[in-house]
């Protein structure tokens, strides 16, 4: 009896002890804003027994998560207009009083909803921090006669209420409220009007926000600091029309042209070092793909007003600086689509050197060569994307290129050349791109299939137009001797009978009588070697199978 009675006792004890621990974490739960932990087990049971049925849940969600954020942005809505209001009849002090009371007020209110409802309590800190915000910025703006008529004054007030709601957002670890602050903290940097003041800012609210992408597993922060971020950039690129400024494309100098590229590096960072078992996920790709295009869009808006006479420099370096990422992404995880996005990106900024330090002519022609030097870096980064776009563009150029040149000249062969080597290089190296199809080196044979015959037909006199055909088709042939590849020896037979087809219909008629023998003996003797060697090779051909 006295066993049954002692085992209760212990019994009894282990099930208050539990009670009070269940009760002291859920306290530290409220304390830290942290949701309760629940399994989907232990909540549809639950629901269950309660005789509700699932479809209820979303109505749930409407009324607890829906209303709670349309209701405070609606309230902080309705105060931010209570407070841009002249209050001409009262003391200059009342409207920013009023402010910093309400947004006071909102802050003891969510520290009160903080014991029934830690995501009201969120949401109404978030306000209170944006109201005030809001306050201090009635200081000096919204009123004809503001209260505090030092601008210097306004922004320390300012960066100070910014600061201190990033520590208490980080704090307590909430991923909204972490955003309302970074952005109050890039208002005020372009309330300032300085660059010296908004570019280290803006440095700093991209650190911080890799920062929580690392720490704290938000990959929302970044992608969302990049944008507001970047768009403050542009809004300083358009002479920064929320500080009162007349909108026009401001002149910038090497400062801003550096932070834009060292903001770059900074986001960058954020996916080279989140970890090696990480994939490359939606987060990732989107990410790299907006760093990439926003910074160098914004690179080239300031870099064109300001820095003219040194643009094709400027977009070099900004080159040599993207590929130097690719190649370091490609180097630690080899990466498909951050390594593709980065090196697209620096392969656009070196055209548009290219563009800005040559005439248009010749400056198509230099493109032409840069897409060699695409698909040799293509080789190494084991990208079929880069090579595929590549041959986009490289027909895009060869197209405007006819379009704009006016004239084609003997420079015209570079696309022709430039064709063969990249197939050739590509057929060289098809095993590193896995290659399934000869898709990509078919078109390349083929573009210059068209392009010699098409350049030396404008570039050379009509007189010596079928010769120089009837070289190209030469050439061709001793090039399948040597690599042992039939594309070329296909690319010769048609390059003669083009050649023959010319000099039937335009040398009868055209050409001197010198010139008109000489041509045809030559393609003659060339068309008889050729069906020479044809016939040479079924012999052996036949004495083998024998």
């Amino acid at each position: 009896m006295t066993d049954d009675r002692t085992r209760k006792d212990e019994l009894e004890l282990l099930r208050r002890t539990l009670s009070r621990l269940e009760e002291r974490i859920s306290k530290i739960e409220k304390h830290i804003n942290l949701e309760p932990i629940v399994s989907k087990e232990e909540i549809e049971p639950a629901v269950e027994q309660a005789g509700l049925p699932q479809r209820d849940t979303l109505e749930m969600q409407i009324g607890l998560y829906w209303f709670a954020k349309v209701g405070i942005v609606v309230f902080l809505v309705g105060i931010v207009f209570l407070l841009m209001e002249p209050f001409e009849s009262l003391p200059r002090a009342f409207g920013p009083i009023l402010g910093f009371v309400i947004a006071a007020a909102a802050t003891m209110l969510s520290r009160f909803l903080g014991r029934s409802s830690s995501l009201l309590s969120g949401y109404m800190l978030g306000g209170g921090l944006v109201l005030f915000f809001v306050s201090g910025l009635r200081l000096h703006y919204f009123s004809a006669q503001p209260l505090l008529t030092s601008v210097t004054l306004e922004l320390i007030l300012l960066l100070v209420i910014a600061g201190v709601s990033i520590a208490i957002s980080v704090r307590r670890v909430s991923v909204y409220t972490s955003a309302v602050s970074i952005t109050m903290l890039l208002v005020a940097g372009l309330l300032s009007d300085n660059a010296s003041v908004l570019f280290p800012i803006l440095f700093a609210v991209s650190a911080l926000t890799v920062y929580l992408k690392l720490k704290q597993g938000w990959n929302g922060i970044m992608i969302f600091g990049m944008s507001i971020v970047y768009f403050s950039v542009l809004e300083w690129s358009l002479n920064n029309p929320l500080a009162g400024n007349t909108l026009q494309l401001r002149p910038s100098g090497y400062p801003e042209v550096i932070s834009v590229m060292l903001i770059l590096v900074v986001f960058a960072s954020g996916n080279y070092l989140r970890g090696k078992n990480k994939p490359e996920d939606v987060n990732v790709i989107l990410s790299s793909l907006l760093n990439a295009a926003l910074a160098y869009s914004l690179f080239s808006l300031l870099t064109v007003p300001g820095l003219q006479n040194n643009l094709a420099i400027w977009h070099v370096l900004a080159s040599i600086f993207l590929l130097f990422l690719a190649a370091a992404f490609w180097m630690k995880e080899r990466s498909k689509f951050q390594t593709f996005f980065y090196a697209m990106t620096g392969y656009a900024a070196l055209s548009l050197a290219i563009v800005a330090q040559f005439k248009t002519p010749e400056s198509f022609v230099w493109l032409c060569w840069q897409s060699l030097l695409v698909v040799s870096t293509a080789i190494w980064f084991r990208s079929k994307f880069i090579v595929v776009t590549n041959f986009v563009i490289y027909s895009i150029i060869f197209v405007f290129y006819l379009v704009l040149a006016g004239t084609v000249s003997i420079t015209s062969l570079s696309f022709g050349v430039v064709a063969l080597m990249s197939a050739r290089i590509l057929n060289w190296q098809k095993h590193r791109l896995d290659l399934k199809t000869e898709i990509i080196r078919n078109a390349y044979l083929v573009a210059a299939f068209v392009i010699f015959p098409y350049a030396l037909y404008h570039a050379i006199p009509s007189d010596y137009v079928g010769l120089s055909w009837i070289g190209v088709a030469t050439v061709y042939y001793v090039i399948s001797l040597v690599l042992k590849n039939v594309k070329y020896r296909w690319m010769s037979l048609l390059t003669f009978l083009l050649s023959a087809v010319y000099l039937v219909i335009v040398g009868i008629a055209k050409l001197g009588p010198f010139l008109r023998i000489v041509s045809f003996v030559i393609l003659g003797l060339a068309l008889l070697v050729v069906s020479f060697i044809y016939a040479r090779a079924k012999v052996k051909s036949a004495s083998g199978e024998n």
